[in-house]
């Protein structure tokens, strides 16, 4: 099996992944199929045949991230570890003024974990930066870039 990729320690949702296979089980039937084998974590929503040529990780042609923090009196019991919490009183317009500062090509070194995976380069191009607040408290932050393969 072929994978595109997350980056290490990201959730993923939408993930597309790419495998040949000469079963005869029905393309409709392959995400049940493939999900009997899986741990709960991880949920085949969709198949569907393709070019042979396809490729999931080097056909990619962009990757969006999207960062939740909830801002609010007390954490989420059930959301602790897909979104960052705090307390403090955030100002949302300060924000989503700074925020416009993350569109175009940066240098994301800081951003990397130490002992990352290693790429040539950590410059990234940002096409859209975009923070919305709810009224819950989360702000969500979507950051949407082009694909480079370097």
């Amino acid at each position: 099996m072929l994978l595109g990729r997350t980056d290490a320690g990201v959730h993923a949702l939408g993930q597309v992944a790419n495998f040949k296979t000469n079963s005869k089980i029905s393309i409709d039937k392959i995400p049940h199929a493939i999900n009997s084998k899986l741990p709960n974590s991880i949920v085949i929503k969709n198949a569907e045949e393709v070019d042979e040529r396809f490729h999931a990780r080097y056909n990619c042609t962009g990757k969006t991230y999207k960062y939740v923090i909830y801002n609010s009196n007390y954490p989420s019991a059930l959301n602790r570890y897909r979104e960052f919490y705090i307390s403090q009183e955030l100002d949302f317009d300060k924000m989503k003024k700074a925020l416009k500062y993350f569109e175009g090509e940066h240098d994301f070194a800081g951003f990397k974990s130490s002992g990352g995976n290693a790429k040539k380069t950590t410059i990234r191009t940002i096409k859209k930066a975009v923070i919305e607040k709810a009224t819950d408290g989360r702000i969500t932050i979507t950051l949407s870039r082009r694909w480079f393969f370097v």
